[in-house]
C-alpha cells in the first residue's frame, strides 16, 4: 500500500482509532466498529485502484494484521532507510537477548522484505547465517552450566597457554557470482538508491574486496564491469592492504589462467590510479608476482607486466621503486637480476631516463660484479624498450657503462658491449659523437678477445659502423672487421654465426666495402660456411642467411649470387631447398633476370621445376603436422617458382609446355595437397601464358580445370576455382573454353560452400564474368546470383565481404537497378536483422554502381511506411549510400533533409542514432561543396541529442558533430558550445566541455576568430568568485545593468574572458 493511500485512509477514519495510534493489532471488542472499518478499507482500496481488489482482507484476523502493519508504518513514516534499518536491527537484537533465540535466515529475509529491500542477496544471507552459527556455538556461561550440571564436583578447565582459537581467513570468504545479481542491474556491492550497501555493514573490507574479486573473476561481463567500477571507485575506502592482500596471492597462483590474469592486471591498474601514494608500503609485494611477467613467453603477458610496473612507478615515485628493487640488484641468481633489470627499464621509460641515471652510475661503480652486471643490463634494456628516445640521454648512458669494457669480470665486459650495441642500434643514424669514449676500448677488445666476448664486441663495432659520418673512419673499421669476420665464419657457435651475419650485412651496406673485395675475399668463405644444410634446420638461422645473401646480391648483382646457389635447388633436403628458393625469389624479384645468361637460366628453371615437383611427396608425408605449417612451406616453393617465371617473361616460353604437362599430371594425383598446388600454379602462370601468346594452351588448361569442379576437398576446389579465375582474366571471355554460359551455371551452386577459400575465389570468378561479359548470361540468372550474394555480405572474413560487394555492383550494372532495388527493399520488411543489414549494404552498392538517383526515390517512398524495421533499413541504407558516393552527396543532400529532420525528432533512439550516422557521412561528403545552410539546419536537430545516455546513441551523435565540424568549421560549432560551458549543472558542463576539447584539439586555430577580444588594458581581477554559478550571476548582472551599448559589450567580454580563463 502506498504512502498517499495510507494518508487518505487516516483522514477517512480519524487519527483516534487505535490502529492509527500505533497501539498494536488488538481489537477493542466492538464488532460493529470492526465491520465498519473493514468496509471502509474495502471502499478506499477500490477507489484507489479503480477496480474490485481481490486482495482485501475478509476475516477478522487478517484485518487485525493489516491494521497493525499500517499503524507501524504511520508511526515511523518519517524515518529514512538507514534509520529504519538501524531500528529494526536494534529490535532484532533486543528480541534475541530477551528470548535467547537466534534469528533464523528466513526471519532475516522477511525483515529485509518488510523494510522495502528489493532482493536479499546470497552474500547477506551467508553473513547473517554465519553470525547465527557463531552465536549458537558460543561458550556456555556459568549460569547455563549450573542449570545443566550439578554445581559441585565439576570445574571449568582453563585452555592451555599455547592454545589459539581457529580464525577464519578473509580470503576464504567466497560468494557465488550468480548471487551478486539483483533485479534491474543494480550494483549489489556498490551504493544502492538509498545510499546503503548490499553487503553487510559490519563486513570487513577484506570480505567486501573478496566478494568483488570473485565477481570480477567468475561473473558475467556486466557483473565484471560493475565490480571493476566499484572496486576502483572505493579503492581508498577499502585500503591498499585489503586489496593487495587478496589480489597478489591470486596473481601467484600456479593454476591462474590467462583471462584471469588479465582481469587481475586490470584490477591492479585501476586501483593503482586511485590509491596513488597509498601503494608505497606495498610496492615490493606487488613487484614479486608482476616482475616474472616481463620475461613471459606470451607477448600480451609481457605487455601487461610493463603496464603494471609503469603505473606503479607513477603512483609510488622513483625513490620508492629504487628502494624496492635495490636488494635484487646484486642478487646471486641470474634470473632475479634479469627481471630486475627489465623492471628498472620500465621505470625509466615511465618516469624518464634522466631520473634513473644517477642511480645507474652508482650501481655500475659498485664493488659487486653482480651489481655492475645488472646496471649495464638495465642500460641495454632501456635502449631496447624506448628506442630512439635514448638520443637525448645517449652521452650520459654511454658514460655510465664505458668502464665496463675493461672490467675484470668477463660477463660484465660482454654485457657492456651488448649494451653499447643496443644503444647504437636505437640511435641509428645519429649519435656517433657520444660513442667517442668507447671506440678505442672496443677496437682493442675486438683484437684481443675470443669466443663469446669477441662476439659481443663484434656486434658493438658492427652497430657503430653505420653511424660514422666520415667515410674514412667507416672504411677503416669495416675493412679491419671483415678480416675478423672471415676468420669467425668457421665458428661452430650459433650465436657467433648469427652475429657474424648481422655485422656482415652492416658492413656490406656501407660504401667503403667494394664489390671486388666481396667477390674475391668474402663470398667464397661465406657460401662455403653458411650455405649448408645445418643452417636450414632452424628458421631463425635460415632467415638470417637469406637476408645476408640478398644484401650481397644487391652489391654484386643477381647473376653472381644466383650462380653460386642455383644448383642447391636439387638438394635432397626439403628445408634446404626451401631456403634456396626463398633466397632466389627475393634476389630475382629485387634485381630482375636481365643479367642472367642462357645457361644459368636453364639451370634456374630446371632447379625450380625439380623443387616444385619434389615438395609434394614431403608435404604428403607430413599430413599429421599443423596444416598452416604445410601451407606456408608449400607457398614458399610455389611463390618462388612463379616469381622466377614472371621475371624471365617471354624468355620462359620454351619451358611452358613442360610446365603445363607437370600441372596436368599433378592434377590427377591421389594426394589432395598435390592437386591444390598444381591448380595454384596454374593461376599464377596464366598471365605468363597470355604474355607468351599461348592461348591454345590456356584454353586446354581451363578445360582440365573445368572438368575437376566436382572436387570433394574444399581446399582443392578453392584452388581450382582460383585457377579458372586467373585464366578467365587472362584469355578473355570470347576465347574461354568452355564458354561462359556453361561455366557460370556450374560455379553458381558452389557459392553456398562454407569454405572461405572456395567462397572468395567463386565470388571473384563471378565478378570478373559480370564485369567483362554480362551479356552472355540471362538476366534471370544474374538475379538468382544476386540473392545468393546478399547472404555472403554477412561473411566473417572481410575479403569475402569486399569481393561480394564488388561483384554485386558489377551485376547491378549489368541487369539494371530496378529489379534488384525492388527485391532489396522487400527484404527490409523481414524479421531477420542480419538480412536487413545485408540488404541495406546491397542498396548502397547499387547506388554507387548505377547512380544514387536510381535508388534514392524508392528509399524516400519506403520511409513513409510505419514499420520501424523498414524505416531503420532506409536510414541504414542512406548511411552506407552517402559513405560510398562521397563527393556526389552534394547533389542529393537537399532531397533527404526532410527525412533526416523527421528521423532526428523521433522518440525511438535507434532512429536518431542511425540518422546521426547519415548526417556524419553526409557532412564529410559535402565538405567544401557550398551546402553549409543544409548542414546548419541538420545541426540544429542533432544538437539536442548530445545529452543522450545510451553509449551507441551518444557515440553516433558525437560523430555527427565531428563530421559537421569538418564541413562547417570549428568556429560554427563553437557558437553552439558556448552556451553550456559554464552551466550550473556539472553533467551539462561535462558534455559541452567534451565537445569543446575536441574542437580545440582538431581545430584550435579556427577558434581564434570567435574568442573574446582582449582589451589593451585588460588584466585578470585580483579576487574572483571561484564558484561558476556566482560568475554566471555576475555575467547576468553585467548584461542587465543600464549602460551604453559599447560599455555593455566591453563588460561582457571582460567577464566572459574571466570565466573562460
Amino acid at each position: 500500500m502506498s504512502g498517499h493511500e495510507i494518508k487518505d485512509l487516516t483522514a477517512l477514519r480519524g487519527a483516534s482509532h487505535p490502529a492509527f495510534r500505533g497501539e498494536g493489532a488488538q481489537a477493542d471488542g466492538n464488532e460493529g466498529d470492526e465491520a465498519e472499518d473493514a468496509q471502509a478499507l474495502r471502499d478506499h482500496l477500490e477507489n484507489a485502484s479503480g477496480t474490485k481488489s481481490t486482495r482485501i482482507v475478509d476475516n477478522e484476523s487478517d484485518y487485525q494484521k493489516q491494521r497493525h502493519k499500517m499503524g507501524d508504518m504511520l508511526k515511523h513514516g518519517n524515518e529514512t532507510y538507514q534509520e529504519r534499518m538501524a531500528r529494526r536491527k536494534a529490535e532484532d537484537l533486543a528480541a534475541r537477548s530477551a528470548h535467547q533465540e537466534p534469528m533464523a535466515v528466513d526471519d532475516a529475509l522477511e525483515t529485509q522484505s518488510d523494510a522495502g529491500a528489493s532482493v536479499a542477496t546470497s552474500a547477506t544471507i551467508m553473513t547473517r547465517a554465519e553470525r547465527d552459527i557463531a552465536e549458537r556455538n558460543r561458550p556456555l556461561t556459568d549460569e547455563e552450566l549450573d542449570a545443566m550440571l550439578p554445581s559441585e564436583g565439576y570445574a571449568v578447565v582453563a585452555p592451555p597457554a599455547s592454545y589459539k582459537p581457529p580464525t577464519r581467513d578473509a580470503t576464504s570468504i567466497i560468494v557465488d557470482a550468480s548471487s551478486l545479481t539483483v533485479s534491474g542491474g543494480e550494483d549489489v556491492n556498490g551504493p544502492t538508491s538509498s545510499g546503503a550497501t548490499a553487503l553487510d555493514e559490519n563486513a570487513s573490507p577484506e570480505e567486501r574486496v573478496g566478494a568483488l574479486l570473485q565477481r570480477i573473476m567468475d561473473g558475467t561481463p556486466a557483473q565484471r564491469k560493475v565490480g571493476l567500477r566499484h572496486i576502483s571507485r572505493r579503492a581508498r575506502e577499502f585500503g591498499a592492504g585489503a586489496i593487495f592482500g587478496q589480489v597478489l596471492p591470486m596473481m601467484m597462483s600456479p593454476t591462474l589462467e590467462n583471462q584471469q590474469r588479465h582481469l587481475l592486471v586490470k584490477v591492479i591498474g585501476r586501483v593503482l590510479y586511485r590509491l596513488d601514494d597509498l601503494v608505497c608500503p606495498y610496492v615490493d609485494q606487488i613487484l614479486v608476482p608482476v616482475m616474472p611477467l616481463l620475461i613471459d613467453e606470451d607477448f600480451f603477458a609481457r605487455a601487461e607486466g610493463r603496464e603494471i610496473i609503469a603505473n606503479l612507478s607513477k603512483a609510488a615515485g622513483v625513490p620508492t621503486m629504487i628502494a624496492a628493487l635495490r636488494p635484487n640488484v646484486d642478487h646471486k641468481e641470474e634470473y632475479v637480476r634479469n627481471v630486475t633489470a627489465r623492471a628498472f627499464a620500465v621505470v625509466a621509460s615511465a618516469m624518464g631516463i634522466a631520473s634513473l641515471v644517477p642511480f645507474l652510475r652508482a650501481v655500475c661503480a659498485s664493488k659487486s660484479w653482480h651489481a655492475r652486471h645488472t646496471g649495464v643490463k638495465v642500460v641495454q634494456q632501456i635502449a631496447v624498450l624506448v628506442g630512439c628516445a635514448v638520443l637525448p640521454h645517449l652521452t650520459s648512458l654511454v658514460g655510465v657503462v664505458k668502464n665496463g669494457l675493461e672490467d675484470k669480470v668477463t660477463r660484465v665486459r660482454d654485457m657492456t658491449a651488448l649494451a653499447l650495441a643496443a644503444l647504437a642500434e636505437s640511435a641509428h643514424p645519429y649519435g656517433i659523437e657520444s660513442f667517442d669514449p668507447v671506440l678505442e676500448p672496443l677496437w682493442h677488445g675486438v683484437r684481443q678477445h675470443q669466443g663469446k666476448t669477441l662476439a659481443s664486441f663484434l656486434k658493438a663495432v658492427g652497430a657503430l659502423i653505420p653511424l660514422f659520418d666520415d667515410e674514412e673512419y667507416a672504411s677503416y673499421f669495416a675493412k679491419e672487421v671483415m678480416a675478423i669476420l672471415i676468420r669467425e665464419f668457421k665458428s661452430s657457435d650459433d650465436e657467433m654465426r648469427r652475429i657474424c651475419l648481422h655485422v656482415l650485412r652492416q658492413c656490406v651496406k656501407s660504401d667503403c666495402v667494394t664489390a671486388a673485395y666481396l667477390r674475391e675475399s668474402v663470398c667464397p668463405e661465406y657460401f662455403r660456411n653458411f650455405w649448408i644444410r645445418r643452417m636450414a634446420l632452424e628458421r631463425r638461422n635460415a632467415k638470417q642467411v637469406v637476408e645476408t645473401t640478398t644484401t650481397l646480391a644487391n652489391k654484386l648483382g643477381a647473376a653472381d649470387v644466383v650462380a653460386r646457389i642455383v644448383d642447391e635447388l636439387k638438394d635432397e633436403n626439403e628445408a634446404y631447398r626451401r631456403m634456396v628458393m626463398e633466397a632466389l625469389s627475393e634476389i630475382v624479384a629485387n634485381l630482375g633476370a636481365a643479367d642472367i645468361s642462357l645457361n644459368l637460366e636453364q639451370r634456374l628453371v630446371d632447379g625450380a621445376m625439380y623443387a616444385f615437383q619434389e615438395q609434394g611427396s614431403v608435404a604428403a608425408k607430413s599430413s599429421a603436422e599443423d596444416s598452416r605449417q604445410v601451407d606456408r612451406e608449400s607457398a614458399t616453393i610455389l611463390s618462388g617458382f612463379s616469381t622466377i617465371l614472371n621475371a624471365l617473361g617471354e624468355r620462359s616460353k620454351p619451358y611452358l609446355a613442360q610446365i603445363a604437362g607437370i600441372i596436368k599430371f599433378r592434377l590427377n594425383s591421389k594426394d589432395a595437397v598435390i592437386r591444390a598446388q598444381a591448380a595454384d600454379l596454374c593461376a599464377l602462370v596464366a598471365p605468363l601464358l597470355k604474355l607468351c601468346k599461348e592461348d591454345q594452351l590456356l584454353a586446354h588448361l581451363s578445360v582440365v580445370l573445368f572438368e575437376n569442379l566436382g572436387e570433394e576437398y574444399p581446399g582443392v576446389l578453392g584452388s581450382i576455382i582460383g585457377g579458372l579465375a586467373g585464366i578467365v582474366s587472362s584469355i578473355g571471355m570470347t576465347k574461354m573454353a568452355p564458354p561462359i554460359k556453361d561455366l557460370l551455371p556450374r560455379v553458381t551452386p558452389i557459392l553456398k560452400n562454407q569454405n572461405p577459400k572456395v567462397q572468395e575465389n567463386a565470388i571473384a570468378l563471378v565478378g570478373r564474368i559480370a564485369a567483362r561479359a554480362p551479356e552472355q548470361v540471362a538476366a534471370r540468372e544474374w538475379m538468382r546470383i544476386c540473392f545468393e550474394l546478399i547472404e555472403l555480405l554477412r561473411a566473417k572474413q572481410k575479403s569475402i565481404r569486399r569481393a561480394a560487394v564488388a561483384t554485386f555492383g558489377y551485376i547491378a550494372e549489368a541487369v539494371g537497378p530496378q529489379d534488384i532495388t525492388h527485391a532489396l527493399l522487400n527484404n527490409l520488411k523481414v524479421a531477420d536483422r542480419s538480412s536487413r543489414v545485408c540488404s541495406t549494404v546491397g542498396l548502397a552498392v547499387v547506388a554507387e554502381s548505377c547512380g544514387p538517383f536510381t535508388v534514392l526515390p524508392s528509399l524516400l517512398t519506403d520511409y513513409r511506411f510505419t514499420d520501424s524495421n523498414v524505416q531503420h533499413g532506409v536510414l541504414k541504407s542512406l548511411s552506407f549510400l552517402f559513405q560510398y558516393i562521397g563527393e556526389s552527396s552534394k547533389d542529393y543532400i537537399y532531397s533527404v533533409i526532410t527525412l533526416l529532420t523527421d528521423a532526428l525528432c523521433q522518440r525511438d533512439a535507434v532512429h536518431r542514432q542511425t540518422a546521426c550516422s547519415v548526417v556524419k557521412h553526409l557532412a564529410l561528403g559535402v565538405y567544401g561543396a557550398g551546402c553549409e545552410d543544409a548542414l546548419v539546419h541538420l545541426l540544429n536537430f542533432v544538437w539536442p541529442n548530445i545529452f543522450e545516455e545510451s553509449p551507441h546513441v551518444i557515440a553516433a551523435v558525437f560523430e555527427a558533430v565531428e563530421g559537421i565540424r569538418v564541413a562547417l568549421g570549428a568556429h560554427m560549432v563553437f557558437l553552439y558550445v558556448l552556451q553550456g560551458l559554464f552551466h550550473p549543472a556539472r553533467r551539462v558542463r561535462e558534455v559541452y566541455w567534451r565537445i569543446h576539447n575536441n574542437l580545440y584539439v582538431y581545430g584550435g586555430e579556427k577558434l581564434i576568430p570567435v574568442y573574446p577580444r582582449l582589451p589593451p588594458d585588460y588584466a585578470l581581477p585580483e579576487s574572483r568568485p571561484t564558484d561558476i554559478s556566482a560568475r554566471k550571476h555576475q555575467l547576468v548582472e553585467v548584461l542587465s545593468a543600464p549602460k551604453a551599448e559599447a560599455e555593455i559589450r566591453n563588460s561582457y567580454e571582460n567577464t566572459y574572458l574571466d570565466l573562460f580563463v
